[in-house]
């Protein structure tokens, strides 16, 4: 049973529908609408080189994440020494 990809003509929203047999059109989770159009799915390939990259990327997302998080906390942590110095 395929899942299919949908773009809501009223609200823009894109969302995909787990399709059962000749189950009529969806309608829009975000708006209700009915006026929905049928996208063109990618195909999933999976290889050695792109898991590798998937991972590399994940990797470096996670990095960047973690230096994002460190710095918010070096000033959330200065800011709490200014807020309470006397």
């Amino acid at each position: 049973m395929p899942i299919f990809e949908y773009r809501c003509a009223a609200c823009g929203a894109d969302f995909e529908h787990f399709v059962r047999k000749a189950e009529s059109v969806p309608g829009c989770p975000s708006c209700g609408a009915v006026d929905v159009e049928k996208l063109m799915s990618v195909p999933s390939v999976s290889s050695d080189q792109t898991r590798r990259r998937s991972s590399t990327d994940i990797r470096t997302r996670n990095r960047a994440l973690r230096t994002d998080h460190a710095r918010e906390e070096v000033k959330r942590i200065e800011s709490h020494a200014r807020d309470h110095d006397d």
